[in-house]
């Protein structure tokens, strides 16, 4: 875990729990925080008949051959056959850290027809591999396990209300089928009561892994991921910062998240990721702050949307997106036809169309307009002079876009290279 010098610092904040705000003036595109996970697990069906296309250990897309079952023995885990890893040096790890004895005997067992988990929903199969993954953190990083523990996430929390349920089912039926290690009977660290906890902290701090983007199929996860800090980023509509990963890049560290901002801010002010692509519309993205989350986002944004009319209310995924850019467009055009004469007015004009429509600029200058994208535009971290970076790249598909082609009404600029 990275957190640049002096750049954040943890505050409590009233209604809001522990924020990370910013210790200094910072710049967009600068790092500040690249994070590394104390957890990793797949969320793909555990109920499968044959290996997932990712390395189980570090998640990178394996090769075509490697994914066969007769690939290389180097490749597949010695004891279930299951589970493939991308190189020598992955297996190896995972069969001392991620994929223990005890984490390789559960999740066979957990697989084994008749299985109770075939019928329940994927959420479930899951939670399975989480909870097995976590209680095998307890005995290999009893550090990382009690980091994990001091996340935000209680099972009484409003948004983990459903988790008690899934605790009590889970919890016996791993202990039916693998006894926990004598590790963990011993410091009595397998029970109901924690089961059902650490469900809660999954539930709100998971992050993840993201599938390649693809313009005609909806983006999906290949994994998740329990990030120490960067679980402490709160929320907003319209985020100064966003998320950068590399799953499939070469070297180690690829499962790291980068935070990268995406303009400047002041000293003081909280730095706010958005848990989910921006241009959702007001109902729905306070639907799945509720259901996930447990809170009523107040962010500007939300206060001015809460104010629209039902019909503009209810837009949803790209229909709120065009409109939003034809808005963005009547209002920009508006504040060019005054002809400012001067810098300030210029400035001016600006301020008035964001305190109007808020977002406009925004969506104008950091939203992705690639086909099924939606992603968050920032700009590439500053050069080594300190000089700002005036490419600005998606996270979400990866494309790269001079700022001139964005902010210069030139939104269908070609990407770039480099």
């Amino acid at each position: 875990m990275e957190m640049t010098k002096d750049l954040l610092r943890v505050k409590e904040t009233e209604g809001r729990g522990r924020a990370l705000v910013a210790a200094q003036p910072l710049r967009g595109g600068q790092i500040v925080l690249r994070d590394s996970p104390i957890l990793l697990y797949s969320s793909l069906p555990l109920i499968s008949p044959s290996l997932h296309p990712y390395c189980n250990h570090c998640f990178k897309t394996l090769k075509q051959t490697q994914t066969q079952a007769a690939g290389s023995s180097a490749c597949v885990c010695p004891w279930c056959s299951h589970h493939a890893f991308c190189s020598s040096n992955c297996l190896s790890s995972a069969l001392s850290y991620s994929h223990s004895p005890w984490v390789c005997q559960a999740l066979s067992r957990l697989r084994d027809s008749p299985s109770p988990l075939s019928d329940q929903p994927l959420e479930r199969q899951v939670q399975a591999r989480f909870l097995i993954a976590a209680y095998n953190l307890a005995i290999v990083s009893p550090s990382n396990f009690q980091m994990l523990l001091s996340l935000q996430g209680q099972p009484d929390d409003s948004a983990a209300a459903d988790t008690t349920a899934a605790a009590h089912f889970l919890h016996c039926l791993i202990s039916s089928l693998c006894a926990p290690p004598p590790a963990l009977q011993e410091q009595q660290l397998f029970s109901v009561e924690l089961s059902a906890a650490l469900l809660a902290k999954e539930k709100l701090n998971a992050f993840g892994l993201m599938e390649p983007f693809s313009e005609t199929s909806q983006r999906s996860s290949r994994a998740y991921a329990i990030y120490p800090k960067a679980s402490f980023f709160n929320h907003d509509c319209l985020p100064n910062a966003c998320r950068f990963d590399y799953v499939d890049a070469d070297g180690d560290r690829n499962t790291d998240m980068v935070i990268r901002m995406i303009h400047d801010v002041p000293v003081g002010r909280e730095i706010c990721l958005s848990y989910f692509p921006v241009n959702q519309s007001y109902s729905s993205r306070q639907r799945t702050l509720a259901e996930d989350y447990g809170f009523a986002c107040q962010c500007d944004r939300c206060k001015v949307e809460a104010n629209w009319s039902d019909n503009e209310e209810n837009i949803e995924g790209e229909e709120e997106a065009e409109g939003m850019d034809e808005d963005q467009d009547q209002e920009m055009e508006a504040a060019s036809e005054s002809e400012p004469e001067s810098g300030s007015d210029i400035e001016e004009a600006q301020a008035q169309v964001e305190s109007d429509f808020p977002h406009a600029y925004f969506f104008l200058s950091f939203m992705c307009n690639k086909t099924n994208c939606w992603g968050t535009l920032a700009p590439l971290p500053p050069k080594d002079d300190g000089t700002p970076s005036n490419v600005m790249e998606c996270n979400v598909c990866g494309n790269l876009k001079k700022d001139e082609e964005i902010n210069g009404h030139g939104h269908d600029g070609l990407s770039i290279d480099g």
